[in-house]
């Protein structure tokens, strides 16, 4: 199996993998404030009306509207002032025609009233007051369930919670949520990697910084990572690490030992689980080695070793796997236009990453290429802050063109 029979388009190489995935996480209570991040195992119901009872939108006097008709600051309209309501209180009784009270902003309305007029658009004259301006009914009123109205869904299945999404629910007085709990074992291989901590490497070995990329992105996906340790470039010790990892893990994901100019053993490996389907390499640029398959309806990804490559392979497969297995949809990348300062080349029918840096300059956006080439130039992504995405059908831009840019960072400039 050594090499590519054939690339795989990366548009028909996720259809085909996300469609045998049949896969679901388990579901999990935890409590609300600690949900964020995680995506929503199920539809949330709001129980109550927020807010609970109409309540003062501004600081005043709650009256009944139809006792404000005909007020002008020439002919003002005269209420007995009868109390006085605080957030967090409540008006002892019911308002009367003619009558006014005053109200702190997020008081509950007295019974009766149906308006505030702000203290500005009246005068406190000691046991009544003057206003001077005729209100509608629900002026400067907060109506009950106007936020949030119960028995509406304020969080639907596969969202992703957010911090504001924990307020809500807060407000609602719910303290847990069932969330989905996605666990990913990830694998080393390769006997030329050291761990971080044994740095600095031998000669001829290497840190396994790749292990740290995909944990991290991973970990930023709300996603549960065990890390399975590093194991030799050998296919039955490969073929046993992802055979035991299976069972206790919705997707295994190992890096390394996929390219060309290696043996396949973690292919080979894999291959010898019976997969539904298995896809080995895509048309992209870097991370043509990265594959996939889908074991018993669980998704096995196997990455490149090489860090922007895997990351490449993180974007094509596992994120959209895991979208796919929580019912999500994925987030929008902030994108913009810049004019490219030289030209970029690249092969047709490829799909190729190449790492820009973006810069402001007289008012205009730029993008200078960081590298066009290399597939473990980590720090092209640090050095820059964009990603210029080149489809299929292009054979590259020429300098000067304008182009769309998937921001990974803020504008320099």
């Amino acid at each position: 199996m050594k090499g590519f029979k054939a690339l795989t388009p990366i548009a028909e190489a996720q259809r085909v993998i996300i469609n045998a995935v049949a896969h679901k996480p388990a579901a999990g209570r935890v409590p609300t404030p600690q949900s964020v991040g995680l995506y929503a195992a199920e539809d949330v119901v709001a129980p109550v009306d927020v807010p609970p009872f109409d309540r003062a939108a501004f600081d005043g006097y709650a009256v009944r509207s139809a006792d404000t008709l005909g007020a002008s600051r020439t002919n003002p309209i005269t209420l007995k002032k009868t109390g006085k309501v605080v957030t967090g209180g409540e008006y002892q009784g019911a308002l009367g025609p003619g009558e006014a009270v005053e109200i702190a902003t997020g008081a509950p309305l007295p019974r009766g009233a149906d308006a505030v007029v702000p203290y500005e658009e009246a005068a406190d004259r000691g046991d009544y007051i003057e206003v001077y301006k005729p209100v509608p009914q629900y002026y400067y009123v907060s109506r009950r369930g106007e936020d949030v109205a119960a028995g509406e869904v304020v969080l639907r299945r596969g969202r992703r919670i957010k911090p504001w999404d924990v307020g809500v629910l807060a407000s609602l007085g719910i303290r847990e949520v069932s969330v989905y709990r996605v666990r990913a074992a990830l694998i080393s291989t390769g006997s030329e990697l050291v761990e971080l901590e044994e740095a600095p490497p031998p000669p001829g070995r290497i840190i396994n910084s790749t292990r740290h990329v995909i944990t991290a992105l991973l970990r930023d996906m709300g996603v549960e990572v065990s890390y399975m340790g590093i194991v030799p470039d050998d296919e039955e010790k490969i073929h046993s690490a992802v055979s035991k990892a299976l069972p206790s893990h919705d997707i295994v994901i190992t890096t390394g030992g996929v390219s060309v100019g290696e043996p396949d053993y973690v292919v080979k490996a894999v291959a010898r689980l019976k997969p539904e389907v298995l896809i080995h390499g895509i048309a992209a640029r870097p991370g043509r080695p990265n594959s996939a398959a889908v074991v018993n309806g669980k998704p096995v990804v196997m990455l490149s070793g090489f860090p922007v490559a895997s990351i490449v392979g993180f974007e094509v497969f596992v994120k959209p796997i895991i979208l796919h297995m929580v019912g999500a949809r994925e987030e929008p990348a902030p994108v913009v236009k810049a004019t490219l300062t030289r030209r970029v080349t690249t092969p047709i029918n490829v799909r190729s990453f190449v790492r820009v840096r973006v810069v402001r300059r007289d008012g205009r956006l730029y993008a200078e290429p960081l590298a066009v080439t290399g597939s473990g130039v980590l720090s092209t992504l640090t050095r820059g802050n964009g990603l210029l995405i080149i489809p299929e059908n292009r054979e590259g831009y020429d300098e000067g063109e304008e182009v769309e840019v998937v921001l990974l960072g803020p504008v320099e400039g």
